[in-house]
């Protein structure tokens, strides 16, 4: 009868550290998590400012330190860093229409329309480069099951990369 308890004790053990090693597992590669650690091994220092859509697997990030922003998509696994030289400007798109833009040269077209019922926000950026001249990343979508917030935060959310980028732009 000892020999059945122990024998029972082991495999409840052995069934908990499974279902232990299982869960850190699933943990560790959530998408948001690896596209954050993408994100740092990318830019090499913690993102200042960063966007992410787990959904669609892609992500952005401002380095203000280092002078770079990141863009990843493949839920990590490809991106590109570019200096802030080569950021021509930046958009935000709600519902197919460009509410706010900011662009090298140009003044900054304002985002003061309030769009609570948006389907999608979107924040394009822009860049000098003719084989990935820019990047969109979705801030809000409607049909996404894994998205959270609401529209109102995601335009906040796009002003304040608006904000950013007009100020590297100037600067």
């Amino acid at each position: 009868m000892g020999e059945a308890i122990r024998l029972f004790l082991l495999v409840a053990l052995v069934a908990a550290a499974g279902t232990t090693a299982v869960l850190g597992l699933a943990w560790w590669m959530e998408p948001e998590r690896r596209m954050r650690r993408a994100m740092l091994k990318s830019l090499g220092a913690p993102a200042e400012t960063d966007a992410y859509s787990a959904a669609e697997g892609r992500a952005a990030g401002l380095d203000f330190e280092g002078g770079q922003v990141a863009v990843l998509w493949d839920r990590g696994g490809s991106g590109l860093v570019y200096a802030f030289e080569e950021i021509e400007g930046g958009e935000v798109i709600v519902d197919g229409h460009v509410l706010a833009r900011v662009r090298r040269g140009e003044q900054r077209r304002s985002l003061d329309v309030p769009a609570p019922d948006a389907e999608q926000v979107v924040l394009r950026l822009m860049f000098a480069d003719a084989r990935h001249p820019e990047f969109e990343l979705d801030l809000w979508n409607v049909t996404s099951p894994t998205q959270t917030g609401s529209p109102a935060e995601a335009l906040r959310l796009g002003r304040r990369w608006l904000s950013h980028l007009e100020a590297l732009l100037r600067g």
